[in-house]
């Protein structure tokens, strides 16, 4: 199986689409392999020698998601890292926007995760997409997105929830109408009323809901609050005096304001009915559904 890489700079890096995709092999992608780490790091674009940009507390976050889940499936890890890695990695979502960085965290920091969380059980080999692919697949970025878009304010709780959902972590971050707080906010409502339960259920919310904003905007019947940008900058700059995060206790976020419950609330009633007309594959015929990786 790909292994830990045995040197880590003491800084992350930018690793290009085209340099990362020489180190994507039949071999990694089987888990045979390991990323050749002196030769990969001779190819990356060093990121300022600043405590927000170092690797360790990253690395050693991904250390403790395995090991924790490491007699269960590697789904469930999701669920945990998701707002401990955005804690950690403290990022504006222009630098997160970047696929260099996730790339040198997936090939150069930490390969043998990719291979061990998303190594397909029936076809023995990863998609590499989860080694460089856009933010709602590339391993690394979709949690942290996840995490961006489904805290509430500084609750990780609402990003627990969501991550649970291998569907809904995996769809909604597709949609251009995650990025409306409220709407973000009420789909993980109906997750935790167990309105919607199944992975099925929840890829079948969020191909309604996104196809009913075409003809109704829900920033105008609940609208968000105005976001402070100061307080999501400052909690940013923290990482830049060398904050640690505790691994245990769920992380606080910035102290934005949270989603204007009003408009949580209606969108949560809304959505819960679109759904009870929603075309659901398994529902009727009342076959056993399970979630999927």
């Amino acid at each position: 199986m790909t292994e830990r890489p045995d040197h880590l700079p003491e800084y992350l890096a930018r690793l290009a689409d085209e340099e990362a995709a020489r180190f994507i092999t039949d071999g990694l992608l089987s888990g045979k392999d390991n990323v050749p780490g002196i030769a990969l790091n001779q190819t990356v674009e060093p990121l300022p020698e600043s405590p927000r940009w170092r690797l360790r507390a990253i690395r050693d976050l991904i250390d403790d998601a395995m090991y924790i889940y490491r007699d269960d499936r590697p789904t469930q890890a999701d669920a945990w890292l998701a707002p401990r890695l955005h804690a950690i990695l403290r990022l504006t979502r222009a630098e997160a926007a970047d696929p260099g960085l996730w790339n040198y965290l997936a090939l150069g920091v930490a390969p043998d995760f990719v291979v061990w969380r998303h190594l397909s059980e029936s076809q023995r080999t990863v998609n590499a997409r989860y080694f460089k692919g856009p933010h709602y697949k590339q391993a690394f970025a979709r949690l942290w997105w996840a995490a961006e878009l489904f805290r509430d304010g500084p609750d990780y709780g609402p990003v627990v929830i969501a991550c649970g959902n291998q569907d809904m972590l995996n769809t909604t971050l597709r949609l251009d109408v995650i990025d409306h707080r409220p709407t973000a906010q009420a789909l993980v409502r109906l997750l935790e009323r167990r309105v919607v339960r199944t992975g099925r259920e929840a890829n079948a919310l969020a191909k309604v809901v996104n196809a009913a904003a075409a003809t109704l905007m829900y920033d105008v019947v609940a609208p968000d609050g105005q976001r402070d940008a100061q307080v999501v900058r400052r909690w940013i700059d923290e990482g830049d005096e060398g904050i640690s995060v505790h691994h245990r206790p769920l992380p606080v976020g910035p102290a934005e304001d949270r989603a204007p419950e009003a408009a949580v609330e209606r969108l949560t009633e809304h959505f819960a009915e679109l759904f009870a007309d929603a075309p659901v594959r398994g529902r009727e015929e009342g076959e056993q559904v399970t979630e999927e990786d």
